[in-house]
């Protein structure tokens, strides 16, 4: 960094990704700094600034100290350890030591008390909130949301017909002829744990299921505008039940409030819905088993006079952008719900729905929307 950018970072001040201190001293407080910075997209500690902003310099031996802290504290009091890099500047005050810090890939990290440790503005605080703990391991892929356990939600809810026509279905036998307890194999499946089942098992096979999971459903609303108004709307449904229900009773509120178009078909045809049913079976079953578990909060689904739009809880899990999604990348987030939906939803898993999509319906549109912590799927209505 030359000393013209470095006067310009420090002109903009402090914010999530840049802090000054005139000295450092404490390499348990340096720990939580890099921690807190791991933890919240990486950022550049600016040592021999002051707050203010003005230079308070270091000598030599200053710097030849804060590197060896930096390194002690980065690989003794940081869990997982961290690589941070180091480079001195020189101003006419004396040097400044600029300590970058690396978005963290196995988040959370912790200090050396097991304390979990962001940014919060300028400043660093505890992460202390249960759901923003739960996203920082669901994104180092340590849990995930389909895997918790429901209270309550016991052998007693399974829809056992229903199981064990799709047990015999895609795995060619019957329940009774594997020889284990109904309990044993639930478990074995992923399904439940300690005789509990997860939020995936029990919205892949109970009955009921949005009496124990109320939000974990579909809201639908059609409105002759183009904007919502829950006064003078269309059409509503809430749909809700085991996944495969809510599937097809999603997927036909949407075509329901679709025009047909006749095309070359017979007069006394029903014609074809202005956007393929494909296009909408792929983007629905991909809100489903693709959304965030951990954020209590339904798939909103609304249909306006030039627009569908489909909001799912959650954004892009990782390192998946819109045009790695586009492209056929695509990231784990719910392993059970993943597991079986290919054997109950339209769904392949591969990566391959949102171009199979878009080939069918090229105007879509896609908003990872990284504040409002959910993923928009828009597909553009053509007028004629």
């Amino acid at each position: 960094m030359t000393l013209d950018e470095l006067f310009a970072v420090i002109r903009r001040g402090e914010d999530s990704r840049h802090q000054f201190k005139s000295n450092v001293t404490n390499q348990v407080s340096l720990g939580q700094e890099i921690v807190a910075f791991s933890n919240s997209g990486g950022g550049l500690l600016l040592v021999g600034v002051k707050d203010d902003g003005a230079i308070a310099g270091l000598t030599r031996d200053d710097v030849g100290r804060l590197n060896q802290l930096v390194s002690n504290a980065a690989s003794q009091l940081v869990r997982p350890p961290v690589n941070p890099s180091t480079e001195v500047v020189s101003a006419p005050e004396g040097l400044v030591l600029l300590v970058r810090v690396p978005d963290g890939i196995g988040k959370p990290y912790m200090d050396k008390n097991g304390t979990i440790w962001v940014k919060s503005g300028a400043d660093k605080r505890k992460a202390t909130a249960r759901e923003e703990v739960q996203r920082m391991f669901q994104r180092a892929g340590l849990i995930h949301g389909d895997e918790v356990p429901v209270r309550g939600l016991t052998l007693d809810d399974l829809d056992r017909d229903y199981f064990e026509k799709f047990f015999s279905r895609h795995y060619g036998e019957s329940v009774e002829s594997r020889g284990v307890p109904m309990d044993k194999l639930l478990e074995n499946m992923g399904l439940t744990t300690d005789g509990v089942f997860t939020v995936g098992g029990g919205l892949l096979f109970c009955r009921n299921v949005e009496f124990k999971l109320p939000t974990f459903v579909v809201k639908g609303m059609a409105f002759r505008r183009r904007i919502v108004d829950v006064v003078n709307y269309d059409d509503s449904e809430d749909a809700a039940g085991k996944m495969e229900d809510v599937f097809r009773q999603s997927v036909a509120f949407v075509i329901r409030n679709l025009r047909h178009v006749q095309g070359n078909k017979h007069v006394n045809s029903l014609g074809d819905p202005e956007v393929p049913r494909i296009v909408v079976e792929e983007l629905v079953s991909n809100a489903l088993v693709h959304r965030d578990y951990f954020v209590s909060a339904p798939i909103l689904i609304f249909i306006f006079a030039d627009r569908i739009e489909i909001k799912s809880p959650g954004h892009l899990p990782n390192n998946l952008t819109v045009d790695r999604m586009k492209m056929g990348m695509s990231v784990v987030r719910n392993s059970i719900l993943t597991s079986y939906a290919t054997k109950i939803l339209p769904y392949r898993g591969i990566g391959s729905g949102i171009r199979r999509a878009l080939a069918e319906h090229p105007a879509i549109d896609f908003d990872n929307d990284i504040d409002g912590n959910q993923f928009v799927a828009t597909i553009r209505l053509v007028k004629e």
